[in-house]
Parts: structure tokens; sequence; C-alpha cells
């Protein structure tokens, strides 16, 4: 039996209702699940959390990470500042089913304030049974870890 996928999840104050929502979704469908933080609504600054959530996918501890803040757009930013780390935004199924099949992204941002509970678990659901297609999309991505490794500087 293959291990399960590990998932850290982690986010801001703005997305933390989202955030204990998505953690709770990916336990009870069997994911072994992590969470990152934050703890309350207590304002927190979002690039922490993303960085943590990001560290643990880049290094290997997790398989994928979810990270909400209140449009899903801060905490992706912040992200891909991560080598390794191909978080895209979506706050839809369409936008998760390309980010996974075209760009294999390995962190699904969402927005707290943009979508509700079961807009999010349609887009989770859809993010992780998407596999990446490779091909020509796989030149893609090796391009951007071409970019990525070009600008080391950039990446610290």
């Amino acid at each position: 039996m293959p291990e399960k996928l590990r998932i850290v999840v982690g986010g801001d104050h703005a997305g933390f209702a989202l955030k204990e929502k998505v953690r709770d979704y990916l336990a009870n469908k069997g994911y072994d699940v992590e969470d990152a933080g934050p703890a309350s609504t207590e304002p927190v600054d979002y690039p922490d959390f993303a960085e943590k959530v990001a560290e643990r996918v880049a290094d290997k501890r997790a398989d994928f990470g979810v990270l909400m803040c209140g449009t899903g757009l801060g905490v992706a930013i912040a992200a891909n500042k991560v080598p390794g780390i191909r978080a895209a935004t979506c706050n839809d199924t369409l936008s998760a089913h390309f980010a996974r099949a075209h760009n294999n992204a390995n962190v699904l941002a969402m927005g707290g304030r943009l979508i509700d509970e079961a807009t999010a678990q349609k887009v989770l659901d859809t993010w992780l049974s998407t596999p990446f297609e490779g091909g020509r999309h796989q030149r893609r991505v090796e391009k951007i870890a071409v970019i990525e490794n070009n600008h080391p500087e950039k990446s610290k």
C-alpha cells in the first residue's frame, strides 16, 4: 500500500478559518496533515508561515503544501521565494487543474476572503487528483528551475 501523502498547511489570520477547515477536511480524507500555523486569528505576517510551509515541501518533509491568506496571493508570492517551490493561487477548479497538469505546482494557495469551504474542498480535490502531464510542460517547468538557478541571490 502506498504511503499517505504528506500535506502541510499554513496561512495567516485572514486565512485562519479556512486553514482550519482545510486541515480537518484533508485529515478526514486520510492525508497525513501537518499544521504550520497560525494557531489563532491574532494578526501575523503571512511570509513567516508561507516560508515554513514552502521549506517543508522543498526539503521533502511534505509532498505538498496548502496556504491560505486573504486572497492567496501574498502567501504564493512568499512561498515562491523558496527554491524548488511552484506555488499557484487557485480559487477555482479550472486554475487548480492547470496548476497541477501544466505547472506541476507543489503548493496551492487559496483566499480565505474569496472562497467558501465547499469551493475550497472542490479546489483541493481537483488539485490533488490532477497529475502533472509532463511532456512539453516538463520542459517549461525545467526552464522555471533554470531561471531560479540563474538568480540564487534572489532566492535567499
